[in-house]
Formats: C-alpha cells, structure tokens, sequence
C-alpha cells in the first residue's frame, strides 16, 4: 500500500509542478523541476510490486528479473539528477541566463548517453553517474540555503537528493559485490528509503505552493472576523467580477476589501488634524486603528495617514496586525480588564 501511495504523491507534485509551468513562464529551470519530478514518479511507479512484475514480464528474453531491479529504476533516477543538474546549474554565478540553456542541453544529451549505456551495458555506471550528479546538487543546495519559502524547500529537496546519493553509492557497493537487489515489499530499510527520498523529493519541489496556501488558510482565518464586520458596513468596496476562488485569490481580494472599507471608513483620504501624525510602532497603530474600526464614533479619531500601511510592512502584514488587534480587544481577558478600570 505504501508503493501505491508514494507513487500518487509523487504524481500528484509532478502535476503541481506542471500546473506552475502553464501558469508562469516556462523557463529552463522550471522545465527541468517538472523533468526531475517525473522521473522520480516514474521510479516508484515501476517499485510498485505489481507494476515491478508487469514491467519484467514484458522484457525481452534473457532480461528478466534484471530490467526493473537494475536498469528501469536507475535509468528513472539518472534523468531525476540530470534535470535537477540543471537546476543546480542556473544556481551558480557563472551561469548566465544567456548560455543556461545551452549548458542545459549539454547536461541533458550527457544524461541521455548515461541511460542508454546504463539500459545496455552497467548498471554500477549508471549509479555512479547519479551519485556524482547528487553531490554536486547537493553542494549547491547547501550554498543556496537560506530561512525563506524557497530556502525551506531547497532545504527538503536537497535533504531527499542526499538520501538518493547515499542510496547509490550502497547500491554501487551492492552491485560491485554481486548481491542481488532486494525485491520491492521485501522487510528491510532499502525500499522505504527510496520512498522517503521520493518524498522528499516531490515535497520539496512544491513546498512553495504549500506553504503559500498554508499561509493564506491562515490568513483567512485571522481577518475573518474583521472583514466580516467591514463588509457589513461597506458592501460596495465587494466587486461583482471578483471570482477567484482560490485560497491565495482569496486571501488577497479580503485584504484589499478591508483596506478599500477602511479607507472609506476614514473620509476616502480627508486628512484630519486631530487625528496626529502616526506612531513609529506597528503595534500601537494597529491598536488605535483596530479600537477605531470597532467604534468608529468613539473618541479615536483616524484618518488616510493611519490607514496606510507602514514603512516595510506590506498589506498582508498590516492587515493582520489590524485583525490581530481587534480579535484581542474582544477577547474576554480584555472585556473584564476594561469593566475593571
């Protein structure tokens, strides 16, 4: 069940990723993440046991029992390294944008060469060629890394290509020794590992696009009970030709609904003297702003300068410290600290 599952994961982040390539610009390096996942696809499609077994039957004579094991699923990972070789590559400073895809194609006929010689003549070759493309992949994942969404999935990428490199050079080993290659659902930590690499692999790959609608779910749910009282007040600033129904459309079209209702809230740009020049502190703004929003005929008074985000806070970020602010005023901690005074 676990071969199954793996190998629909894997897919499903292959058509992630050509679901990005349709939508963005199909650049050398996109192309060759799609490239990449697919072959990991194709490598736990054929270690399925039962695909495993369909593929050997259908091997010429004298292949079977070594075209799965041996040559399918080295072949499937040499095209994984090639194309992620080539991602690797656009990384570094001396790649140009300019020679990237001549030095893609490069990479990609070497590649080429390396499965065709590993289908028809060594399978220890063909391992040695991903081990060596996995190191240099994983040494330009280290320099790359950093604490970002990119870098988070850089991160699990290249952590799933150190387990493919680790995996080759046992299987180099195995192979040099003449140890047969264990079957696919046979105990033992071998083909989980592959699993685990394959993981890592597809999760990293789209770990952008997670994080991305993980972000605006969370999002969502913080400004919820903001927009919800705003929109109340100021239906109008809800466009009719707003049909996007993803999560991050979403996300971005009830902040820009909260902004547009505030805005109108405060006068549509009048600026008021006894409102005051705004604070440097974020917190202390979204908490005026928040009290003002909640009782806009009370005694703060706000206008356009308040409403605007501050400097090197986008409006996702004002927004939720806005929404933040009001949810903590209604909390129950702070309904009795303001009876109390």
């Amino acid at each position: 069940m676990s071969f199954w599952l793996t190998a629909m994961l894997v897919w499903m982040a292959s058509g992630a990723r050509v679901g990005r390539v349709l939508v963005k610009p199909a650049t050398t390096a996109r192309v060759a993440i799609v490239a990449a996942v697919a072959a990991v696809a194709l490598a736990v499609t054929v270690g399925v046991p039962e695909i495993g077994l369909a593929v050997d039957h259908a091997a010429p004579n004298g292949l079977h029992g070594m075209w799965l094991g041996d040559r399918v699923v080295t072949a499937a990972w040499i095209m994984f390294a090639t194309a992620t070789s080539v991602v690797a590559a656009a990384a570094w400073p001396v790649v140009s944008r300019v020679n990237l895809r001549q030095i893609g194609m490069t990479i990609y006929a070497a590649g080429a060469v390396a499965v065709i010689l590993t289908l028809l003549w060594s399978v220890i070759f063909g391992w040695a060629i991903v081990l060596l493309e996995c190191v240099f992949i994983v040494i330009t994942g280290v320099r790359n890394l950093d604490w970002t969404t990119l870098g988070r999935g850089i991160a699990l990428y290249t952590m799933g290509t150190a387990v493919v490199g680790l995996l080759a050079a046992l299987s180099i080993r195995r192979s040099a020794r003449d140890e047969p290659m264990p079957e696919p659902g046979d105990a033992g930590w071998f083909w989980p590992m592959w699993q685990l690499a394959a993981l890592l692999v597809a999760i990293g790959a789209v770990w952008i696009v997670i994080e991305l609608w993980w972000r605006a779910r969370m999002l969502l749910k913080q400004i919820r009970t903001l927009h919800r009282v705003l929109i109340a007040r100021f239906p109008e600033v809800v466009a009719h030709e707003q049909t996007g129904s993803g999560t991050q459309l979403k996300a971005s079209d009830q902040v820009a609904q909260i902004m547009d209702a505030l805005y109108l809230q405060s006068g549509s740009g009048v600026e008021l003297a006894a409102a005051g020049a705004p604070p440097a502190s974020v917190a202390e703004r979204a908490q005026r702003v928040a009290e003002w929003a909640r009782n806009p005929f009370g005694e703060v008074v706000i206008d356009g300068r308040w409403i605007s985000p501050p400097a090197a806070v986008s409006p996702r970020g004002w927004v939720q410290a806005i929404a933040r602010a009001y949810d903590a005023a209604a909390s129950p901690s702070a309904i009795q600290g303001s009876a109390q005074r």
